[in-house]
């Protein structure tokens, strides 16, 4: 870490954070994240059409539709929203500042898009919302996406889920445009959680990330709201209910690019305790300079484990059925049965008590 200016970021706001010179993507990713991904790019006719879309997309278009219908940031418009993006530059290491537009819309949202460049955009309903602090945290969690190379696949979602009428000319028909769909739906939600962290890492401050993640669950009425009893909410929505909740749940998100907001919140307060976090902000953390020597394997590795203590700590009921299934603890059918139709079915099973609930 440094606190030395370099000349990449003239006119950078004074900073009294921490700078994580060099950091890798990888230092705050989530293994959800990194798996979801590999999962994406093996999907069969992903290959096809990302390669159509990155030669097809009007990303010149889509520039020059926020450079004339937006408001871009600068010195002198929106300053206070320029000093936050090349402060969170600056503390990532991020080398480019990309662009950033403010754009009307009264629902809070902010966005990292592009292929060859990211262009950032938050709305003015996100603008209006939250304090420094929190839109701190947002546009670290913005520039996180960035680094992390996420801005090209959320345009290709982007493009699929709006236009996806336009692009019935490939080859590979609607299901399997919809499988695309869901998958870069699956992986996004989880890119969401990688990217709250990085937000983290630049405001240095978990109660303004929670505090603005409640503002987007419930409004600016914080004098109604308490961070204890809203994740105390992610802990109820896991453990809650029978397997027909656990089917309605996975139902309920499919639809959606962002994870619940309670399950983003208790995700964040989670890593922000555990001792990787604060080797980072203790200076120890993998270089940009070592990924290429990362070892693919090593990262599945780390992903499957990942699933595995999910699977094991989970209370979700689902989830507590297949860790009963996997020791051998009875008949699936007779579970299943049991489960929907009322009865015990042998299937009150003691899973759940192996730990406390894991990553989504």
């Amino acid at each position: 870490m440094s606190d030395v200016n370099d000349d990449r970021h003239e006119h950078v706001p004074s900073r009294q954070r921490r700078r994580f010179e060099g950091i890798s993507s990888r230092a705050y990713e989530h293994p959800a994240d990194r798996s979801a991904l590999v999962a994406l790019r093996k999907l069969s006719g992903f290959d096809t059409v990302f390669k159509a879309l990155s030669g097809l997309l009007p990303e010149r278009s889509l520039r020059l539709l926020f450079l004339s219908d937006s408001v871009r940031v600068s010195d002198e418009q929106f300053a206070h929203l320029n000093d936050m993006l090349r402060d969170a530059c600056y503390i990532l290491d991020l080398e480019k500042v990309p662009p950033m537009y403010v754009t009307q819309d009264p629902k809070p949202n902010a966005m990292c898009i592009g292929l060859d460049e990211p262009i950032i955009v938050v709305t003015t309903g996100l603008v209006e919302l939250l304090d420094e602090e929190e839109m701190r945290a947002v546009v670290g969690h913005e520039v996180g996406h960035a680094l992390s190379g996420h801005a090209v696949y959320r345009t290709i979602l982007l493009f699929l889920t709006s236009l996806a009428l336009r692009v019935a000319w490939i080859p590979l028909g609607n299901l399997a445009i919809m499988a695309i769909v869901t998958a870069l739906r699956e992986w996004f939600r989880k890119s969401e959680l990688s990217a709250d962290r990085a937000g983290l890492l630049v405001g240095q401050d978990l109660q303004a990330s929670m505090r603005g993640l409640m503002k987007i669950a419930g409004g600016n009425h914080l004098h109604e709201m308490n961070v204890d009893a809203f994740l105390k909410q992610a802990d109820e929505y896991e453990a809650a209910g029978d397997l027909r909740d656990s089917v309605l749940k996975i139902l309920n998100v499919l639809p959606r690019t962002h994870p619940f907001t309670t399950v983003r919140a208790a995700e964040l307060k989670k890593w922000a305790a555990t001792r990787d976090y604060q080797r980072i902000m203790d200076g120890h953390y993998p270089r940009r300079t070592e990924d290429k020597d990362t070892s693919v394997t090593d990262s599945f590795r780390q992903s499957a484990s990942h699933y595995a203590d999910n699977v094991r700590g989970s209370k979700d009921p689902l989830m507590k059925l297949v860790t009963d299934l996997a020791g051998g603890a009875g008949d699936l059918g007779g579970k299943l049965f049991g489960k929907f139709g009322g009865g015990s079915g042998g299937g009150g099973g003691n899973a759940g008590n192996h730990g406390t609930p894991e990553d989504e």
